[in-house]
């Protein structure tokens, strides 16, 4: 059974959406899309919320799409997806992590 990760998270200041943006785009797609354990990872930008056009209260939204999570767990565990897990860390606050189960 396959589990959906969601993160939610605003940049840290001092952190520009240029820089982060750059740095998702050549390092932490690539490498967690590279995962065994990943069947699809992406990041979204968000805009608006619906309705009302206001400022939403996060930034940004990951989603990984994780088919074991036992191998996730000891791939994450690595010392390369350590660097990029804290490379990551080093930019991203109010960080959120919401592990789902799909329902039907």
């Amino acid at each position: 059974m396959s589990t959906k990760i969601v993160a939610l998270f605003n940049l840290k200041p001092g952190i520009s959406v240029a820089d982060y943006e750059n740095w998702a785009r050549t390092t932490d797609l690539p490498v967690v899309n590279g995962l065994k354990s990943v069947d699809g990872f992406a990041v979204f930008r968000s805009v608006a919320l619906l309705g009302s056009g206001d400022r939403p209260p996060y930034q940004y939204i990951e989603i990984i799409d994780v088919n074991d999570m036992d191998l996730f767990g000891s791939e994450v565990a690595d010392a390369g997806m350590q660097r990029v897990a804290g490379e990551f860390q080093a930019m991203a606050a109010d960080l959120v992590f919401i592990l789902t189960d799909k329902l039907g």
